[in-house]
């Protein structure tokens, strides 16, 4: 877990591109990732941007290091941005966590936290808190016990393959994740770590879901969630001029997809 505070910062966010999947569209979209980050402060990877569970490769181990590749690359590109990579739930994999401590040391601007980054007024989380309520000793096990199973097969992915041909994908969030109930979920969790609007939060930025959700309101903290590129649906880039607690920060959506 990480806090920082700076009088003005640009925040860029994005979320769940479950790169290394066959469901992914996000690689058409990684020169608009780029062009953010050369205009970002710094770039919050909020957790599932790579999908481990679901890989096409061949190994575990071509997909972890595709995974750390993949970063190394972006932070390497844009030095004057600082990256941050939160961990999700399909990309929390030990093997990828234990690469992370000596990947932070070749790139001076890169950092990664298992849960979440404060700025000021906003945190920013992957936002698997959002399926019931957690506190992080259920989020480690949950991750934990995430990767203990076998890798998918043909049949799996064909099967998720239909889904994302029928756009279940796209209609199964709403229903699942009702926004209030997830923004309840979300500051029960943050109560839980001493995050909460209490100790002066009053904006989250979260994935996870996959259901865009731009500035909904609930507790005195506005919640936004830029959406998955998952097939043909459409998510943003969230970008925020962060201030301070106590002010109110900018925000810029960027389409893709």
């Amino acid at each position: 877990m990480s806090t920082a505070t700076n009088d003005r910062q640009r925040v860029s966010f994005v979320s769940d591109l479950h790169l290394l999947s066959r469901r992914s569209s996000a690689p058409r979209h990684l020169d608009s990732l780029h062009a953010v980050a050369r205009k970002s402060q710094h770039f919050v990877l909020g957790g599932d941007i790579f999908d481990f569970k679901w890989s096409t490769l061949h190994s575990l181990d071509a997909s972890i290091a595709a995974a750390e590749s993949w970063l190394f690359e972006l932070a390497q590109a844009t030095p004057e941005c600082r990256f941050h990579f939160l961990l999700g739930n399909h990309d929390s994999h030990p093997a990828l966590i234990q690469r992370l401590p000596a990947l932070a040391c070749r790139l001076p601007n890169f950092a990664w936290e298992h849960f979440f980054l404060r700025m000021g007024d906003t945190i920013f989380l992957h936002g698997d808190v959002a399926d019931r309520h957690s506190t992080t000793q259920c989020l480690l096990e949950a991750r934990r016990n995430g990767f203990c199973h076998e890798s998918r097969s043909k049949m799996h992915h064909g099967a998720y393959d239909l889904v994302v041909r029928s756009h279940l994908h796209r209609i199964i969030p709403t229903a699942v994740y009702p926004r209030k109930t997830v923004a309840r979920r979300i500051l029960h969790y943050l109560r839980d770590i001493a995050q909460g609007p209490e100790q002066g939060i009053r904006r989250v930025c979260f994935g996870h879901t996959h259901r865009i959700v731009l500035g909904f309101e609930h507790g005195g903290v506005t919640f936004f969630n830029g959406g998955a590129p998952i097939g043909k649906a459409r998510f943003h880039v969230l970008e925020f001029d962060v201030e301070t607690p106590g002010a109110d920060p900018a925000v810029t959506l960027v389409s893709v997809g």
